[in-house]
């Protein structure tokens, strides 16, 4: 599965777009998180390299998850990073809401990426992501996932709006401020990646330290220390030393 975290320097410093997710989904439900999901049969398209900006960078699997990454962020919040071929620029606010009756298409996997693109003549903008982090759920989980975050400057205008269906509502926050605020949940995975983008001041901090780190797989494990069960990650990470109660994971 593949994560994107979109970013904007907002009047708090450092914002990123999150969802709340529906209460009926089965992951995560109700909690705050990032715009994300598996791979889709259509994100494996190989005709798919040909409408992908950065595509010559990637192999078969690195396109497959850039890809589902931005088809995420656009099914979930409307921000598309995209553009028209032979130009640098992103695609403005108008285009991008024009492209609204795509999303659910795209959700439902009615279309692909290489039918919606080749139709409204866009180019992925895969160069654009930056991979932040590589999260494999604990072995003692029900339900596991091996999740690919990625960081993305939002394109200028694009404000997002979330899909109403798999989120119910949706804000722009800085990091530390969504963990500090006590009306959200957030679950552990999505705490530890805030933890660590709230470090950054604002967007050219946040890609320009992403770029200088190498990302290392983090899959938790359990210790168990003054009687007490927590959770703990590779310190190489770039998380610091964390131990967390168990019961900070929830799914």
């Amino acid at each position: 599965s593949a994560t994107i975290l979109l970013l904007r320097d907002g009047a708090s410093g450092l914002e990123v777009f999150m969802v709340k997710r529906h209460h009926q989904i089965d992951f995560a439900s109700g909690a705050l998180v990032f715009p994300g999901g598996k791979l889709d049969p259509h994100d494996n398209d190989p005709a798919l390299r040909s409408h992908a900006d950065g595509a010559e960078s990637l192999d078969d699997l690195r396109l497959s998850l850039a890809a589902c990454a931005i088809r995420e962020g656009f099914e979930e919040s409307g921000i598309l990073l995209a553009r028209k071929p032979g130009t640098s620029t992103y695609i403005d606010a108008a285009t991008s809401s024009a492209l609204s009756p795509w999303r659910p298409k795209l959700n439902n996997s009615e279309v692909g990426l290489t039918e919606f693109l080749t139709r409204e003549s866009l180019r992925l903008a895969c160069d654009a992501l930056v991979p932040f982090a590589h999260w494999v759920t604990p072995t003692f989980m029900p339900k596991r996932f091996d999740t690919y975050f990625y960081l993305a400057a939002t394109p200028p205008g694009q404000l997002g709006r979330h899909d109403g269906s798999e989120s119910v509502d949706s804000v722009w926050v800085n990091p530390n401020e969504a963990i500090e605020d006590k009306r959200w949940t957030i679950i552990f995975p999505t705490k530890m990646n805030l933890l660590k983008l709230g470090k950054a001041k604002s967007v050219a901090d946040a890609v320009a330290a992403a770029r200088s780190q190498p990302v290392v797989t983090v899959e938790p494990t359990v210790v168990t220390r003054d009687g007490k069960q927590l959770l703990t990650i590779p310190p190489e990470a770039g998380y610091g030393a964390i131990e967390e109660p168990l019961s900070s994971i929830r799914g």
